[in-house]
């Protein structure tokens, strides 16, 4: 972010009321063609989830295109949607959902559409590369975004006025937007604790098999040879090294020795293309992998400190909190998510059998066929859900 009072959590708190004082948001999915089915899936399955645990149905959503006919992703499956774009829907959000190539996939009726919904005040997303339908019609100007890194450069290009960044997905005000493949998936979690707690997300985070809820501050790993292209071999090299050797770090002068390079060359090098040293590099690369070691296993902060070459635990949580902002230790305690043991909670055996109504003038969405499937499931309603957590726009 690039401004802390940019980012507004109550952005994504104005869902509708339907019934029984139950908040449901309505999202609806702008597929583009050749958009990815695993970044849909992350996106969708966790909003199933909520309503399975909660027993509510928190959320409905629909998958929408321009004209209502069937579209085809990257895979070559091809999805029908529920309705097209010209169906008045009362949406809370929009998604769009891109893939290979969305230059070519965007067309006017999306701009066109996009434009009218931002005019209702709708929140809007995007995800993998969904992004460039929003950026196209104007709506991303300003806002930290995230996108696919395929689709960085090309961005950056067309769309001067967006705020890219490398993070896994950006909640910046109004606006969510995600990286490709299961990053929806740590989005919608991160949306649905603000929505309706943490134990909601764990939970849904615990049926799906999911280790750990990324959040906002995890990056994109991009490669490298995709930034520089093919025009720096020396500098690809070196940074091969330097990945190859964090726990053992490799002096400058040996790093240039190898390929063929003076020191001075060296630091040239770092300096045009990377902005920075390349003492300042290396140590970013055994950081981050310090930060992975971090979250993703159960290692000392010793062996976590010895593991990326740093030659004492008090100079690592040093450099640690200054390149990060705080110390090894927080980084650890904030990983813990607080776990919901579903096999321990009871559902009450007496339930009705009856299938969710539609709301009038609306299509029948997939949320109320699939909460109405899971009457019958262990899990349904194992999770209380605090409904005074989410606040009703009026």
């Amino acid at each position: 972010m690039t401004s802390s009072s940019r980012k507004d959590p109550e952005g994504f708190r104005s869902p509708q009321t339907r019934g029984e004082g139950i908040k449901t948001q309505t999202i609806g999915f702008l597929l583009l063609d050749n958009f990815t089915l695993i970044s849909l899936a992350s996106a969708i399955e966790p909003l199933r989830m909520a309503n399975q645990l909660a027993g509510h149905e928190l959320y409905r959503w629909y998958t929408l295109t321009a004209d209502g006919e069937p579209v085809s992703a990257s895979d070559g499956l091809k999805v029908t949607p529920d309705v097209s774009l010209r169906t008045p829907l009362g949406l809370d959000m929009v998604v769009v959902c891109g893939g290979v190539g969305p230059h070519r996939s965007v067309q006017r009726e999306h701009v066109a559409w996009l434009q009218g919904q931002a005019r209702l005040s709708r929140r809007l997303g995007a995800i993998c590369t969904g992004s460039w339908a929003l950026a196209k019609a104007g709506l991303l100007d300003g806002y930290d975004i995230s996108t696919h890194w395929e689709c960085m450069a090309a961005m950056r290009e067309a769309f001067p006025r967006v705020e890219l960044t490398t993070r896994l997905f950006c909640i910046d005000r109004d606006r969510a937007t995600s990286s490709g493949g299961t990053a929806p998936l740590d989005m919608m979690l991160n949306l649905i604790a603000k929505d309706h707690g943490r134990e909601l997300a764990a939970g849904i985070s615990e049926m799906f098999i999911c280790e750990r809820v990324r959040n906002e501050q995890d990056q994109q790993r991009i490669p490298l040879r995709h930034v520089l292209g093919t025009t720096q071999p020396k500098l690809l090299e070196i940074v091969a090294l330097m990945e190859a050797n964090l726990e053992e770090p490799i002096g400058l002068d040996e790093l240039a020795s190898y390929v063929d390079v003076s020191r001075r060359q060296l630091e040239r090098l770092f300096q045009k293309n990377l902005h920075c040293s390349p003492s300042r590099y290396y140590l970013k690369l055994r950081l981050t992998r310090a930060r992975q070691l971090l979250k993703q296993t159960s290692m000392s902060i010793i062996e976590v400190a010895s593991a990326c070459g740093f030659v004492s635990t008090p100079h690592f949580s040093k450099c640690y909190r200054e390149f990060f902002g705080f110390p090894p230790r927080d980084e650890r305690i904030g990983n813990l998510q607080p776990t919901v043991r579903l096999e321990e909670k009871q559902v009450d055996a007496l339930f009705s059998g009856a299938a969710f109504e539609p709301v009038s003038c609306e299509p029948v969405s997939s949320a109320m066929v699939a909460l109405d499937q899971a009457r019958g499931e262990p899990t349904y309603a194992s999770v209380a859900v605090n409904q005074s957590r989410v606040a009703v726009n009026k």
